[in-house]
């Protein structure tokens, strides 16, 4: 109790991460039923090399996206699962009003009190019951930018981030954009500490974006400074290539630049051990090959779309060097049972930092 008293008069970082690290005990969950999984069922012959992209995707702990209606269903059925085999679901709430800011993800909830109840339920969908949930994208750099009422949008994250937390299993990191948006991270971390961001378990970063996980880990520590300590988590899902040339550094939407762009590639795979003390995890929180919008002839926002996927894995640094080494092994140097879970051979480049 000093503890914290003294944290909270001197304007501390007092999130859970603090706590022992249990709520990452047992591994990600894999949902048994995504979208690679999908895929592949519906693909029973075909290019031999596609099917093991999809075989390996298939087997990698992803987010699941709770964006509209009652998410309670969802949210019971997935923590359910998660908890069976022993393991922690990664979550993303995505229903703050005036989402995206009208842009390809727009929608949300009507209004305020509509997602105080959409909040409500998802908690009451998680109940006692373990998750990682990452407290609504772009939304706190939006509000920055202008695009929405910063003093409400504020007052409803910290209002979910308390709600959330009172699940005892449950770890909440709020969205702070990505490196090339807000740049001014002291700026930033003051916005998070307005939206509940000093009692969340941390932040997250790079969601659904394309910045190096160099880049953006000396962000985070800025970041986490300002916070005076703040943990916080990095999408790596496709950032392996990092951003795309015509955007790099140029800030935070380029554009249609930033949709769907070509020769982007999976980055690091998702794990709690990172290596570094205030970096919890590395997550696929944007969903390999979902679609960022209609452009590059992609399908609308948040739709699965294979042919993107496939390019993710194929885009992995490194492959021309796995392609020669399994010469003669199948289109784009496919083999069965040299990647990770069985698959694409040059998948081994993304094992995560300590393995």
């Amino acid at each position: 109790m000093v503890v914290v008293g003294a944290l909270l008069m001197c304007g501390g970082w007092i999130g859970g991460s603090a706590l022992p690290a249990a709520p990452w005990q047992g591994g990600l969950w894999v949902d048994p039923d995504n979208a690679a999984r999908r895929a592949l069922d519906g693909v029973a012959g075909g290019d031999g090399a596609e099917r093991a992209v999809l075989r390996w995707l298939a087997g990698q702990p992803v987010a699941v996206w709770l964006t509209q209606g009652d998410p309670l269903p969802r949210a019971r059925e997935v923590s359910m699962a998660a908890e069976a085999v022993g393991r922690v679901p990664v979550l993303v709430a995505y229903h703050i009003p005036g989402r995206d800011c009208g842009q390809h993800s727009a929608g949300g909830a009507a209004d305020a009190a509509g997602y105080r109840w959409w909040v409500a339920r998802l908690a009451a969908g998680l109940g006692d019951r373990r998750a990682v949930v990452i407290l609504e994208p772009d939304a706190v750099a939006q509000a920055l930018t202008g695009c929405a009422p910063a003093q409400l949008r504020q007052r409803l994250l910290a209002e979910a981030v308390d709600t959330l937390q009172r699940g005892p299993g449950v770890r909440v990191y709020l969205d702070a954009g990505n490196p090339g948006w807000v740049r001014d991270a002291g700026r930033l971390a003051a916005a998070l500490a307005a939206a509940g961001g000093r009692r969340a378990d941390g932040f997250a970063l790079n969601v659904a974006s394309f910045h190096t996980t160099q880049t953006t880990v000396a962000y985070g520590e800025e970041i986490s400074r300002a916070l005076g300590g703040a943990h916080f988590v990095i999408d790596t899902s496709r950032n392996g290539n990092g951003p795309p040339p015509a955007v790099a550094g140029a800030g935070p939407n380029g554009g249609e630049a930033w949709c769907n762009p070509p020769g982007r590639a999976l980055g690091r795979l998702p794990t709690a051990s990172t290596g570094h003390p205030r970096l919890d995890a590395y997550l696929w929180v944007k969903v390999p090959g979902e679609s960022d919008g209609t452009c590059r002839g992609g399908p609308p926002a948040g739709r699965w779309w294979m042919p993107y996927a496939v390019a993710l894995a194929r885009a992995v640094p490194g492959r021309e060097t796995a392609r020669s080494a399994h010469a003669g092994a199948g289109p784009a140097g496919a083999r069965g049972g040299t990647a990770p879970g069985g698959g694409v051979g040059s998948l081994h480049h993304l094992q995560p930092a300590g393995r």
